[in-house]
């Protein structure tokens, strides 16, 4: 199944098509994921981005300790491979479902924690009062890359401007205020997450990369990477292989947008597995003499974290509303982070 591509250029020029729109709200709410095309985010800057995380990751493992900050939740800096633990492997009611599935749409089973890299970089102004410090830290710039902070902040900035275009066109869709996303993200901790997965090492098909999980985030945006290997899961169960057309990016729904519509809207299940299609992709890379880092061009889009959670506007009316109880986003992110390993030493 391919998913719908949404050209936002014409909210850009002031046309909003409330069809459009709805468009967007239903096709978040039946598959979690939406690509879309934003002509201010070209293949140029992704191929930018990805050519500089490649060279990064490639450089030896003592180097990249050097960035780690484990006392910091890992929210700046790099997370070295074998830290993120996925969720299935550690959430017994999700293990249950997951024995419960058809084989066919079943997630890969994780051996243990992730073996990729990851790299926290935080996209925009921070809040200069907040009572969630640590969510909001200085970044770190590893030597020898003169050219990181404008590369990390142009592309991080590219992709926060067309998740909140889709925020807008979402809200609408969803019947609520078009702002009733955007505003709440304002301040919000935005996290620049490009991870790095070694496929000289890891590049045997079945190798998971990423365990079956959800983010937390309200929406997550992804350049296309040169290796594929994402898996998606519908809220019909079905998994589906996710191909990302040249020039177009991935966005996928994260637990804050579904606290905010009462459960309406769920957050996406995926995983990064080597696939059939990632050896190809592999084959190509080794023959042209191309880097073997599978880089991911990821950004978590986050509510603020001094905002509130809670069901909006005619969402509070659901049967379902009652399972997300009001609650400051920072609050339930370092919940979320204590289960799944990275919320470090205090």
């Amino acid at each position: 199944m391919d998913l719908p591509v949404i050209d936002l250029s014409p909210c850009l020029s002031g046309h909003w098509d409330p069809h459009l729109c709805a468009e967007v709200s239903r096709t978040l709410r039946e598959t979690g994921a939406l690509l879309v095309k934003d002509p201010r985010c070209t293949v140029q800057d992704n191929d930018r981005f990805i050519d500089m995380m490649e060279h990064y990751f490639s450089k030896p493992h003592h180097f990249k300790l050097l960035h780690e900050r484990p006392h910091l939740h890992y929210q700046v800096g790099v997370t070295p491979e074998k830290v993120e633990v996925p969720r299935s492997l550690v959430d017994e009611e999700m293990q249950e479902k997951l024995k419960a599935m058809p084989k066919e749409n079943q997630p890969h089973t994780p051996v243990g924690p992730d073996p990729k890299w990851r790299y926290f970089w935080r996209i925009g102004p921070r809040p200069s009062n907040t009572r969630f410090q640590e969510l909001n830290a200085e970044p770190v710039i590893p030597e020898g890359f003169p050219e990181w902070k404008e590369t990390m902040d142009s592309w991080g900035c590219k992709m926060i401007a067309a998740i909140e275009v889709v925020a807008e066109m979402a809200a609408i869709g969803f019947g609520l205020p078009k702002d009733a996303f955007t505003s709440l993200m304002k301040l919000g901790p935005h996290l620049l997450a490009p991870t790095g997965s070694d496929l000289q090492k890891y590049g045997q098909e079945g190798t998971v990369f990423a365990g079956y999980h959800y983010d937390l985030n309200f929406l997550t945006i992804h350049g296309r990477s040169r290796f594929p290997g994402l898996n998606i899961w519908l809220r019909n169960g079905q998994k589906v292989e996710v191909k990302v057309p040249i020039g177009c990016l991935l966005i996928q729904a994260g637990k804050q947008i579904e606290w905010l519509t009462g459960g309406d809207c769920i957050a996406g299940m995926h995983e990064v597995v080597a696939t059939k299609r990632t050896i190809d992709a592999i084959n190509l890379a080794q023959e042209q003499n191309r880097s073997l880092w599978r880089v991911s061009s990821t950004l978590f889009a986050h509510i603020a974290s001094d905002a509130v959670l809670k069901p909006l506007g005619h969402f509070a009316e659901l049967p379902l509303a009652t399972k997300y109880p009001p609650m400051c986003a920072g609050e339930y992110v370092e919940q979320e982070l204590a289960v799944i390993n990275l919320k470090g030493k205090k």
